[in-house]
């Protein structure tokens, strides 16, 4: 099955990336014929500064490389370095219909988080469907609310088929296995938008100070305290066995016992279960080259897949040799 999934480069990666959607893109890379792209286009919508665009870009290398991502085993390439994507993208818009992309959650929601309503950002799901059907892409692991995403992207390529013949692949969304919402340290849905994040890749001193401001309730350290409700032991889930994560729980609920223990548990753990990836990054850092030529390799891949599936776009709309 070759399975398809992007990534924007919009900030540093979390660890709410992690285990949400992160672990499982890169254990699905292991059976399948993996196809994963840094999303530079579609970060665009927001309008980074051109300085902020590169340099994340390279963050998000960097992160996937030392976080497991084989570049033997996975395509892994920069969605600008691959051309055909925006031109199938431009044929795709002239089929699809302006009542499909009034109808995507996604751009009134943004819109609604105080984002500047603007074409890249309306026709999102456009590109992103140029993106999905120009690899033939089978599977596109997405979690349950991302659903709509491919819904649009099947519709748009059902459309075109219907109209030039059966060319383009229909996809089938991948969900994510369920895991719990990772919630920030101001206790919401952890997220770069809400700048209440916890790096993975942040230094010592860094992950230490964002740990110690998770938001708590205000039991005294003799009060009994709600371990399910408790943002602090919600990440322990995350990194703790099971055998640990009971002891917890007794402790919370028999009182004698402040957060701030907890709290130096959490960040211990963290630090120990990202200490290789972190080694690992750093090793990659120092040679930049490395990097390069792997989003290099990757495109030229990437290409070869993308041309193909563009020429019989062309010729079957009109306009190709």
């Amino acid at each position: 099955m070759r399975v398809l999934s992007g990534m924007q480069p919009s900030g540093k990666l979390h660890i709410g990336n992690f285990f949400g959607a992160m672990r499982q893109h890169l254990h699905l890379q292991a059976e399948n014929d993996a196809f994963y792209f840094i999303a530079d286009y579609h970060a665009l919508t927001s309008n980074p500064s051109a300085e902020d665009i590169k340099q994340y870009t390279i963050d998000v290398a960097l992160d996937y490389l030392a976080l497991g991502l084989d570049p033997e085993k996975t395509v892994f390439w920069k969605q600008s370095d691959v051309p055909e994507v925006v031109e199938l993208a431009w044929l795709l818009s002239c089929v699809t219909p302006m009542g499909l992309l009034q109808r995507c959650t996604s751009y009134k929601d943004k819109v609604a988080q105080g984002i500047s309503p603007n074409h890249g950002l309306f026709a999102y799901p456009v590109l992103q469907a140029a993106d999905i059907l120009i690899f033939d892409s089978n599977l596109v692991p997405v979690g349950a609310d991302q659903k709509q995403h491919i819904e649009v992207t099947r519709d748009i390529a059902q459309r075109f088929n219907s109209i030039y013949g059966e060319i383009l692949v229909l996809p089938t969304e991948h969900i994510l296995e369920s895991v719990a919402v990772v919630p920030g340290v101001d206790g919401r849905k952890m997220s770069k938008s809400y700048d209440n994040t916890i790096g993975i890749f942040d230094t010592d001193k860094e992950m230490k100070k964002k740990v110690m401001r998770i938001v708590t309730d205000s039991s005294g350290v003799d009060d009994p305290k709600d371990p399910s409700t408790c943002n602090v032991l919600a990440l322990l889930k995350l990194v703790a066995s099971d055998d640990e994560l009971a002891e917890w729980k007794e402790k919370y609920t028999a009182g004698g016992m402040g957060y701030g223990t907890v709290k130096k548990r959490l960040l211990e753990l963290l630090l120990e279960y990202f200490s290789p990836y972190r080694q690992k990054r750093d090793e990659l850092a120092t040679d930049p080259g490395y990097v390069e030529q792997v989003l290099k390799d990757g495109a030229e891949r990437a290409r070869a897949v993308a041309s193909v599936t563009l020429d019989k776009v062309r010729k079957a709309v009109g306009i190709g040799k």
